[in-house]
């Protein structure tokens, strides 16, 4: 019996990926093939039912993912499926800051042929209009995101520092 219910626990934590370790490892996650592979891994396991934010990495990781597909069919399908999912994230949680930070970063990054960035204004003011209400922790993960992003000019940076 005790080994059914560790077994049940470790399948449990196992399972879903703890938002920190996330955080940490999305700055990293387009400087490499591997790197991109790690957090698909990393977020394979969480469902459409599971927390929000670990959902909209999960779109992102689809989405950085497609980057490194070989085949192009393939990679535009994995650039739809991902985007379609951040876009149903975002569609029923539209004040999540850190959601739409994700959708920002993404959509800064990806090539203009793909017609994804068209919300870049709107969430850099999202951004800006919100970053005051946040926890200390997020304040510090969404600065950390603002001042190297390449979406907010050095006089659009204030509001963080």
């Amino acid at each position: 019996m005790k080994l059914l219910i560790s077994l049940l626990l470790w399948i449990n934590f196992a399972g879903t990926p703890d938002l920190a370790s996330i955080r940490k490892m999305y700055a990293d996650v387009a400087k490499s093939e591997a790197n991109a592979k790690e957090f698909t891994e990393k977020l394979s396991a969480v469902s459409n039912n599971d927390d929000k934010i670990l959902v909209a990495y999960k779109a992102a990781s689809v989405l950085l993912d497609s980057k490194f597909e070989k085949k192009i069919g393939e990679k535009i399908s994995r650039f739809k499926e991902g985007a379609k999912l951040l876009e149903s994230i975002i569609k029923s949680d539209p004040n999540n800051i850190e959601i739409r930070m994700i959708r920002l970063s993404i959509q800064e990054d990806v090539p203009g042929i793909t017609g994804y960035k068209k919300n870049i204004k709107e969430d850099k003011k999202f951004l800006t209009e919100n970053y005051s209400k946040q926890n200390t922790a997020l304040k510090e993960y969404l600065k950390a995101f603002v001042l190297q992003s390449k979406s907010f000019s050095e006089k659009e940076r204030q509001f963080v520092k």
